[in-house]
């Protein structure tokens, strides 16, 4: 931008020009004829910068509009210096002589790693340096002194001296002889005691005061009222039940244990005694938890109670034939359930969570009976099929090992300690004289009851983890659910699998999806991670159904005993819902 700017003399009328860019020596488009003598020079406060030939510009000029120029600017013109007055709104000087209430502010720059070493510097040593540019200012902000004791470093460059150090590390007392058992001069080896350490011990509850030192009467501090941290509901003796219904007993005294034959009189027949289909529809929903149902119970026999374990901590029993709601919600873990059984007659059941607790429950009262832990997260808990041994349950636990206690006394009977990873399932066979376990170990063993030793090894290099196992209905198989996408079956007399049943086609590659028979043992189920229900013939092996039974993967279901077509299924969704 050219700037010309015009002054006059006070004594002779005549313009005194100043021209330091030579534009008066630019040729002008129009320039008026007149006499010199007559023309008389008017000043122009704001020349008229444009007033040039468009063909033989020497100066880009662009208004602020101008969003593009169509003239090639030469490299002098480029690095040429701002020219013109100075624009008073720009950010460029915005700080220049700006005051504030903490004094006068300037514009500093430095990189992080220089701020926060000068900032931890103040803070820690009571120095730092002072960054502002004005030459008359102190170098230093802050302590004068101990700028100077420390060589006025920062903090990130001290470093502690070989004497420093000898001096602040601790030493321990002497090792002692080896010989010496006790008294002065005994072995203590690596647990030496340090020199500056003053040992205390406490007898009965009350301080022993070294020898040689007196006891000090101190006076007793005012002792200020803490707030009791509430505890959690559901921990270790705070568990509780909640019960749902308006009355325990109906008009005969019977309470929801008493199956329901008035409304399902079909129940009294023999479970797998007619023929079975598959489902097609949902009939009914169960909505109660607000996490993912992870195992879902039947009541034994009649299957007219239903018992789920969900990640929200919660077990809930639920009524499947009378009115299809919530019965009990009992609240005994503080972390997701991951397993429940019933005991044989279905007053009791266990459950356990990854809180590493078992608790032992009344399925009636909804009281906590016993707790069982031994510090480890139990995985599969079942109690023992034999109607003369239902105080004794077996439980999968995470550091390998399957673990069987007595209830009466509360105590583990029984280590069965050969698998090489967390162990899964639990399944009775050969008259619950043997039972199998399988574990992420990808194997398959079998165990006398009562004698932890492994009677039979399974373990192919092409197995796969087997976390879900179910028995068949005649009791000659069971199916494992293999995380390669398939089930396989094998034999309960000898262990051998049947090459000929396989059942591909679902996708379960990472979940435990339960594997269910229907009564009569003409179909096997299973759920997928997609959400569906597949039903094959177990006679082909071929899929006769595919059932879009939830939204995320359907983690267990079962089959109702005494009917001829009805599954319950439970998700990761937080659903149950009953198929017909």
């Amino acid at each position: 931008m050219s700037l010309v700017q015009g002054y006059y003399s006070s004594d002779e009328d005549v313009a005194v020009t100043n021209d330091a860019f030579g534009i008066s020596s630019l040729p002008l488009a129009d320039k008026a004829r007149a006499d010199e003598a007559e023309q008389k020079i008017v000043a122009d406060a704001a020349p008229h910068v444009l007033a040039e030939d468009p063909l033989h510009q020497t100066s880009l000029v662009t208004r602020p509009t101008d969003t593009q120029m169509n003239v090639n600017i030469p490299y002098a013109d480029m690095i040429m210096p701002l020219q013109g007055p100075e624009n008073p709104f720009s950010d460029r000087n915005r700080f220049l002589n700006q005051n504030a209430l903490a004094g006068h502010v300037e514009e500093q720059a430095m990189s992080d790693h220089a701020f926060k070493a000068q900032h931890l510097t103040h803070a820690v040593l009571g120095y730092s340096a002072n960054p502002s540019m004005d030459p008359n200012a102190p170098a230093i902000v802050g302590s004068l002194d101990k700028a100077r004791e420390n060589g006025f470093a920062t903090i990130d460059s001290l470093r502690t001296t070989r004497t420093q150090k000898r001096e602040l590390k601790r030493k321990r007392k002497d090792k002692g002889d080896v010989d010496v058992v006790d008294g002065e001069g005994a072995y203590v080896g690596p647990w030496a005691s340090w020199d500056d350490e003053q040992q205390v011990g406490f007898l009965d509850g009350v301080e022993e005061v070294p020898e040689g030192q007196t006891e000090e009467a101190e006076e007793p501090e005012p002792s200020v009222p803490r707030k009791k941290a509430r505890p959690k509901r559901g921990a270790v003796g705070q568990e509780m039940s909640v019960f749902h219904g308006k009355s325990m007993t109906d008009y005969q005294g019977r309470t929801y244990m008493h199956a329901p034959l008035a409304e399902a009189p079909h129940l009294s027949n023999e479970a797998g005694s007619q023929e079975t289909f598959i489902p097609k529809q949902c009939i009914h929903t169960w909505t109660g938890h607000t996490q993912g149902v992870s195992v879902i119970r039947l009541f034994p026999d009649t299957g007219h109670l239903l018992l789920s374990g969900s990640m929200d901590t919660k077990i809930k029993l639920w009524d499947i034939y009378t009115h299809g709601n919530c019965l009990r919600t009992f609240h005994g873990h503080v972390q997701a359930v991951k397993d429940v059984t019933f005991s044989n007659d279905g007053r009791r059941f266990l459950s356990c969570g990854y809180d590493r607790q078992m608790k032992l429950w009344d399925t009636e009262t909804g009281q906590c009976l016993q707790r069982f832990s031994n510090g480890k997260t139990p995985y599969v808990v079942r109690f023992h099929p034999d109607d003369d041994k239902q105080n004794i349950f077996l439980a999968g636990m995470s550091d390998k090992k399957i673990i069987q206690y007595d209830i009466s006394s509360g105590e583990i009977t029984q280590e069965y300690d050969q698998h090489l990873g967390p162990v899964n399932t639990i399944t009775f066979v050969d008259e619950n004289r043997r039972f199998v376990t399988t574990s992420d170990d990808k194997t398959i063993r079998a165990w006398d009851f009562d004698i932890p030793v492994v009677i039979k090894y399974i373990a192919e290099p092409h197995m796969h983890s087997m976390p879900a196992v179910t028995l068949h209905p005649s009791k000659k198989y069971f199916a494992a659910q293999s995380l390669d996408n398939q089930i396989l079956v094998y034999s309960t007399d000898n262990f051998r699998q049947n090459r000929k049943k396989r059942f591909a086609g679902h996708s379960v590659a990472g979940y435990a999806c339960q594997v269910g028979f229907s009564p009569d043992g003409k179909w096997i189920s299973s759920g997928d991670s997609t959400g569906d229900v597949i039903f094959w013939d177990w006679k082909t092996g071929r899929i006769k159904s595919r059932l879009k039974a939830h939204s995320k993967v359907v983690i267990a279901h079962e089959w109702l005993p005494h009917e001829t077509s009805k599954v319950v299924t439970a998700s990761w969704d937080g659903l149950i819902k009953l198929w017909d």
